[in-house]
């Protein structure tokens, strides 16, 4: 290992001995071929900042601390991913195959730049931060997965005579008024989707905003598609868009606590909810 590594190692980053080995040398290059000309002595200066990030980028595997990790995570990733990486609003982590994420550099490039519209990129880490997080989330894998204990293939039949795919689309089946449910089981837990079930206004995504917009002939309800400054767009429970301008609005709401999906709290039994969540929790896209 180099001094400049060794270096790294101690200090938690390309520190003062980095600049030493590295950057001086560099710019003293820089300057001795380039004097003559400020332009391409300012390239060079450009390209020495690109090899400091690549440098640093390449040592962050070698100074990763899963303990460093393990405070990030809890101090900005539980409330959607859970205190032990079950998941809730969020995917589940504690598995050893991460669909977004199946080898380190996607793990690393989903902690710095996001999965949107629901999960925010942590662009205030640094290279060695986001590898410690992801170190630390390569530990969750090892811990055991939370044990569902309906029936998959009785909760399919569950979902099928409720008239679910009314609204929900499974692999291309379906309406798609509500969030396509394909690869629900690699975004949310057991947990948040039984709650999803009885009580769906607990949370409801971003793109699934409830408006309500009033005409002078009545009032459409529905899902709000896009909206700027001065139009909105809505969707409604028949699969038809509708789009206004603000200005000829006599009112615009968006209820909060709200959700277009009914509850199903008493409308199921125990068994058929824990069925269902079974179901809907296997769902993992194509594989």
């Amino acid at each position: 290992m180099s001094a400049v590594q060794l270096e790294a190692n101690r200090s938690g980053g390309l520190g003062r001995s980095a600049v030493s080995h590295v950057v001086k040398p560099l710019l003293v290059v820089g300057v001795d071929w380039l004097t003559s000309d400020w332009k391409l002595y300012s390239i060079a200066m450009m390209l020495v900042n690109v090899f400091w990030v690549m440098t640093l980028a390449s040592h962050a595997q070698d100074i990763a601390d899963p303990a460093l990790g393990k405070r990030l995570f809890e101090s900005q990733c539980v409330l959607c991913h859970g205190q032990n990486g079950t998941g809730g609003r969020g995917p589940s982590l504690n598995r050893p195959n991460l669909e977004k994420a199946p080898d380190d550099k996607r793990l690393d490039r989903v902690i710095g730049e996001g999965i949107g519209p629901e999960m925010p990129g942590a662009w205030q880490l640094s290279p060695r931060e986001v590898a410690s997080v992801r170190a630390y989330v390569r530990t969750l894998g090892a811990m055991p997965q939370e044990p569902l204990p309906g029936d998959a293939t009785r909760g399919a039949a569950v979902y099928r005579d409720k008239g679910c795919g009314g609204c929900h689309i499974v692999m291309g089946e379906g309406g798609g008024f509500g969030p396509e449910l394909s690869a629900i089981g690699t975004r949310r837990n057991a947990k948040h989707l039984r709650e999803a079930i009885v009580e769906p206004a607990a949370f409801v995504p971003e793109d699934y905003m409830m408006v309500e917009a009033t005409t002078a002939v009545g009032t459409v309800r529905g899902v709000r598609a896009n909206e700027d400054a001065f139009t909105v767009q809505v969707k409604t429970a028949d699969g038809k868009f509708a789009s206004y301008r603000k200005a000829d609005l006599k009112a615009l709401r968006r209820p909060a606590g709200q959700s277009l999906m009914p509850s199903y709290k008493g409308k199921v039994t125990e068994a058929e909810l824990d069925d269902v969540v079974s179901y809907l929790a296997n769902l993992r896209g194509r594989q």
